[in-house]
Protein backbone atom coordinates (compact mmCIF):
# COMPACT_ATOMS: atom_id res chain seq x y z
CA UNK A 1 0.00 0.00 0.00
CA UNK A 2 1.71 3.39 -0.90
CA UNK A 3 2.10 5.91 1.71
CA UNK A 4 -0.66 8.80 2.40
CA UNK A 5 0.01 11.97 0.39
CA UNK A 6 -1.78 13.95 3.29
CA UNK A 7 -0.99 13.11 6.64
CA UNK A 8 -2.41 13.87 9.84
CA UNK A 9 -1.09 13.56 13.75
CA UNK A 10 -1.85 15.18 16.76
CA UNK A 11 0.17 16.80 19.17
CA UNK A 12 -2.09 17.80 21.97
CA UNK A 13 -5.08 19.83 20.77
CA UNK A 14 -2.72 20.61 18.34
CA UNK A 15 -2.87 18.67 14.65
CA UNK A 16 -0.75 19.22 12.36
CA UNK A 17 -1.35 18.07 8.85
CA UNK A 18 1.63 17.68 6.05
CA UNK A 19 1.42 17.51 2.28
CA UNK A 20 3.43 14.16 1.74
CA UNK A 21 4.49 13.94 -2.08
CA UNK A 22 8.25 15.36 -2.05
CA UNK A 23 9.59 13.50 -4.19
CA UNK A 24 6.75 15.09 -6.76
CA UNK A 25 7.52 18.52 -5.36
CA UNK A 26 4.28 17.90 -3.49
CA UNK A 27 2.27 18.90 -6.43
CA UNK A 28 -1.80 18.22 -6.02
CA UNK A 29 -3.00 15.28 -7.86
CA UNK A 30 -6.55 13.53 -8.03
CA UNK A 31 -5.21 11.01 -4.62
CA UNK A 32 -3.97 14.35 -2.90
CA UNK A 33 -7.30 15.91 -3.17
CA UNK A 34 -9.10 12.77 -2.15
CA UNK A 35 -6.72 12.53 1.09
CA UNK A 36 -7.49 16.34 1.79
CA UNK A 37 -11.45 15.14 2.04
CA UNK A 38 -11.06 12.91 4.20
CA UNK A 39 -8.49 14.66 6.91
CA UNK A 40 -10.51 17.53 6.62
CA UNK A 41 -13.81 15.42 7.41
CA UNK A 42 -11.88 14.13 10.41
CA UNK A 43 -10.53 17.46 11.88
CA UNK A 44 -14.32 18.95 11.21
CA UNK A 45 -15.58 16.18 13.48
CA UNK A 46 -13.23 16.56 16.36
CA UNK A 47 -13.35 18.77 18.90
CA UNK A 48 -10.45 17.76 20.70
CA UNK A 49 -8.46 19.56 17.94
CA UNK A 50 -8.46 23.51 18.82
CA UNK A 51 -5.81 24.09 16.26
CA UNK A 52 -3.72 22.95 13.14
CA UNK A 53 -0.52 23.30 10.98
CA UNK A 54 -0.36 23.16 7.51
CA UNK A 55 3.29 21.91 6.31
CA UNK A 56 5.15 19.87 3.81
CA UNK A 57 7.37 17.23 3.43
CA UNK A 58 10.31 17.79 1.66
CA UNK A 59 11.93 21.32 0.85
CA UNK A 60 9.02 22.73 -0.79
CA UNK A 61 5.61 23.43 -0.05
CA UNK A 62 3.93 22.96 -3.13
CA UNK A 63 4.68 23.56 -6.73
CA UNK A 64 0.96 23.55 -7.58
CA UNK A 65 -0.58 20.91 -9.94
CA UNK A 66 0.67 18.25 -11.28
CA UNK A 67 1.76 19.74 -14.26
CA UNK A 68 0.82 15.76 -15.97
CA UNK A 69 -3.02 15.89 -14.87
CA UNK A 70 -3.13 19.52 -16.30
CA UNK A 71 -2.10 18.02 -19.82
CA UNK A 72 -5.69 15.53 -19.39
CA UNK A 73 -8.17 18.00 -18.23
CA UNK A 74 -10.72 19.39 -20.23
CA UNK A 75 -13.66 21.94 -20.35
CA UNK A 76 -15.98 19.40 -19.23
CA UNK A 77 -13.69 18.01 -16.34
CA UNK A 78 -13.31 21.25 -15.14
CA UNK A 79 -17.07 21.62 -15.28
CA UNK A 80 -18.23 18.57 -13.33
CA UNK A 81 -15.22 19.07 -10.92
CA UNK A 82 -14.01 22.62 -10.03
CA UNK A 83 -16.70 23.67 -7.65
CA UNK A 84 -15.29 20.68 -5.55
CA UNK A 85 -11.65 21.26 -5.84
CA UNK A 86 -12.70 24.80 -5.02
CA UNK A 87 -14.93 23.89 -1.58
CA UNK A 88 -11.98 22.10 -0.18
CA UNK A 89 -10.31 25.50 0.13
CA UNK A 90 -13.50 26.90 1.44
CA UNK A 91 -13.46 24.37 4.10
CA UNK A 92 -10.04 25.06 5.44
CA UNK A 93 -10.79 28.64 5.47
CA UNK A 94 -14.17 28.04 7.27
CA UNK A 95 -12.71 25.12 9.61
CA UNK A 96 -13.18 25.64 13.35
CA UNK A 97 -10.07 25.75 14.44
CA UNK A 98 -7.56 28.26 13.23
CA UNK A 99 -5.21 26.81 10.58
CA UNK A 100 -1.63 28.03 10.37
CA UNK A 101 0.36 27.65 7.31
CA UNK A 102 3.91 26.82 7.64
CA UNK A 103 5.19 26.75 4.53
CA UNK A 104 8.98 26.61 4.16
CA UNK A 105 10.01 26.47 0.41
CA UNK A 106 8.49 27.16 -3.44
CA UNK A 107 4.57 27.53 -3.27
CA UNK A 108 3.26 28.24 -6.46
CA UNK A 109 0.07 27.66 -8.05
CA UNK A 110 -2.55 25.60 -6.10
CA UNK A 111 -0.41 25.86 -3.57
CA UNK A 112 -0.48 29.31 -2.40
CA UNK A 113 -4.09 29.22 -3.55
CA UNK A 114 -4.02 26.78 -0.39
CA UNK A 115 -1.97 28.66 2.17
CA UNK A 116 -4.33 31.55 0.97
CA UNK A 117 -7.41 29.82 2.51
CA UNK A 118 -5.41 29.42 6.04
CA UNK A 119 -5.73 31.54 8.73
CA UNK A 120 -2.32 32.99 9.67
CA UNK A 121 0.90 32.35 7.11
CA UNK A 122 4.14 32.08 8.27
CA UNK A 123 7.21 31.05 6.27
CA UNK A 124 10.59 30.45 5.72
CA UNK A 125 13.62 32.91 4.28
CA UNK A 126 13.97 30.58 1.75
CA UNK A 127 10.42 30.10 0.79
CA UNK A 128 9.40 31.28 -2.72
CA UNK A 129 5.53 32.85 -4.08
CA UNK A 130 4.19 32.43 -7.19
CA UNK A 131 0.53 32.31 -9.03
CA UNK A 132 1.30 31.12 -12.33
CA UNK A 133 -1.90 29.97 -13.98
CA UNK A 134 -2.11 32.55 -16.76
CA UNK A 135 1.31 31.28 -18.19
CA UNK A 136 -0.37 28.12 -18.59
CA UNK A 137 -3.65 29.60 -20.58
CA UNK A 138 -5.81 30.02 -17.43
CA UNK A 139 -6.24 32.05 -14.49
CA UNK A 140 -6.68 31.10 -11.15
CA UNK A 141 -9.42 28.91 -10.13
CA UNK A 142 -9.14 27.94 -6.91
CA UNK A 143 -9.86 30.96 -5.54
CA UNK A 144 -6.97 32.51 -6.03
CA UNK A 145 -8.05 35.51 -7.59
CA UNK A 146 -10.20 36.08 -5.02
CA UNK A 147 -8.42 35.29 -1.90
CA UNK A 148 -5.17 37.33 -3.15
CA UNK A 149 -7.04 40.34 -3.62
CA UNK A 150 -8.74 40.65 -0.01
CA UNK A 151 -5.24 39.59 1.19
CA UNK A 152 -2.70 41.98 -0.57
CA UNK A 153 -5.04 44.40 -2.54
CA UNK A 154 -6.35 44.79 -6.18
CA UNK A 155 -2.89 46.27 -7.64
CA UNK A 156 -0.75 43.66 -6.11
CA UNK A 157 -3.22 40.49 -6.95
CA UNK A 158 -2.77 41.98 -10.63
CA UNK A 159 0.61 42.22 -10.84
CA UNK A 160 1.79 39.07 -8.99
CA UNK A 161 -1.40 36.89 -11.06
CA UNK A 162 -0.62 38.47 -14.49
CA UNK A 163 2.94 38.72 -15.07
CA UNK A 164 3.74 35.13 -12.91
CA UNK A 165 6.50 36.96 -11.70
CA UNK A 166 7.53 35.02 -8.49
CA UNK A 167 8.38 36.71 -4.99
CA UNK A 168 10.70 35.45 -1.98
CA UNK A 169 9.67 35.63 1.91
CA UNK A 170 10.80 39.22 2.19
CA UNK A 171 8.60 40.70 -0.72
CA UNK A 172 5.75 38.70 0.48
CA UNK A 173 5.78 39.94 4.10
CA UNK A 174 5.91 43.13 2.67
CA UNK A 175 2.86 43.08 0.30
CA UNK A 176 0.72 41.35 3.69
CA UNK A 177 0.96 37.53 1.74
CA UNK A 178 2.34 36.04 4.78
CA UNK A 179 2.70 37.28 8.40
CA UNK A 180 5.88 36.22 9.98
CA UNK A 181 9.22 35.21 8.48
CA UNK A 182 11.64 33.05 10.54
CA UNK A 183 15.08 31.33 9.67
CA UNK A 184 14.19 27.01 8.20
CA UNK A 185 14.90 25.59 11.47
CA UNK A 186 12.68 28.08 13.16
CA UNK A 187 9.59 27.77 10.98
CA UNK A 188 7.85 24.66 12.42
CA UNK A 189 8.71 25.35 16.04
CA UNK A 190 7.15 28.84 15.37
CA UNK A 191 4.27 27.81 14.26
CA UNK A 192 3.74 24.80 16.61
CA UNK A 193 4.33 27.19 19.21
CA UNK A 194 1.71 29.61 17.51
CA UNK A 195 -0.67 26.53 17.53
CA UNK A 196 -0.44 25.70 20.82
CA UNK A 197 -0.61 29.31 22.53
CA UNK A 198 -4.49 29.60 20.77
CA UNK A 199 -5.28 25.63 21.61
CA UNK A 200 -4.72 27.27 25.17
CA UNK A 201 -7.36 29.74 24.69
CA UNK A 202 -10.86 28.94 25.35
CA UNK A 203 -12.08 27.25 22.21
CA UNK A 204 -15.71 28.96 21.52
CA UNK A 205 -13.85 31.88 22.11
CA UNK A 206 -11.28 31.33 19.17
CA UNK A 207 -14.01 29.96 17.07
CA UNK A 208 -16.27 33.12 17.32
CA UNK A 209 -13.27 35.18 16.94
CA UNK A 210 -12.09 33.34 13.79
CA UNK A 211 -15.64 33.33 12.35
CA UNK A 212 -15.96 37.17 13.27
CA UNK A 213 -13.47 38.14 11.00
CA UNK A 214 -14.23 35.53 8.09
CA UNK A 215 -17.81 37.67 8.62
CA UNK A 216 -15.54 41.12 8.43
CA UNK A 217 -14.30 40.06 4.69
CA UNK A 218 -17.47 39.14 3.86
CA UNK A 219 -20.27 41.58 4.92
CA UNK A 220 -20.99 44.95 5.88
CA UNK A 221 -19.98 46.53 9.28
CA UNK A 222 -23.89 46.07 10.29
CA UNK A 223 -24.30 42.80 9.73
CA UNK A 224 -20.58 42.13 11.41
CA UNK A 225 -21.59 44.06 14.58
CA UNK A 226 -24.85 42.04 14.75
CA UNK A 227 -22.33 38.81 15.12
CA UNK A 228 -20.50 40.63 17.55
CA UNK A 229 -23.53 40.83 19.55
CA UNK A 230 -25.08 37.32 18.94
CA UNK A 231 -21.14 35.38 19.92
CA UNK A 232 -20.92 37.93 22.70
CA UNK A 233 -24.55 36.74 24.06
CA UNK A 234 -23.49 33.08 23.63
CA UNK A 235 -20.15 33.17 24.98
CA UNK A 236 -20.83 35.56 28.46
CA UNK A 237 -23.35 32.19 28.86
CA UNK A 238 -20.52 30.07 28.85
CA UNK A 239 -18.15 27.70 31.40
CA UNK A 240 -15.11 28.28 30.09
CA UNK A 241 -15.44 32.55 30.17
CA UNK A 242 -16.57 31.87 33.89
CA UNK A 243 -13.46 29.48 34.44
CA UNK A 244 -11.34 32.27 32.16
CA UNK A 245 -12.42 34.79 35.09
CA UNK A 246 -11.96 32.98 37.68
CA UNK A 247 -8.13 31.48 36.61
CA UNK A 248 -7.36 35.28 36.11
CA UNK A 249 -8.00 36.17 39.79
CA UNK A 250 -6.84 32.84 41.38
CA UNK A 251 -3.59 33.36 39.55
CA UNK A 252 -3.59 29.97 38.12
CA UNK A 253 -4.03 28.26 34.63
CA UNK A 254 -7.15 27.75 33.51
CA UNK A 255 -8.52 24.75 32.24
CA UNK A 256 -11.07 24.74 29.25
CA UNK A 257 -14.02 22.78 28.60
CA UNK A 258 -15.57 24.06 25.35
CA UNK A 259 -18.93 24.38 26.85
Amino acid sequence: MSEKTVLLEKQGAVALVTLNRPAALNCFNEEMWQEMERVLSELEQDQSVRAVVLKAAGDKFSAGIDLSLLGRLDSDFIWRNLPRMQQLNNRWENLLQPVIAAVQGICFGAGTELVLACDIRLASTRAVFGIQEVQFGLSPDMGGSQRLTRVVGASQAKRLILTCDTIDAREALRIGLVDLVYEPEELLPAALAMAEKIASRPPLAVRFAKKAVNVAQESSLYAGLLFEQAQSIHCLGTRDKNEAVAAFFEKRLPEFQGK
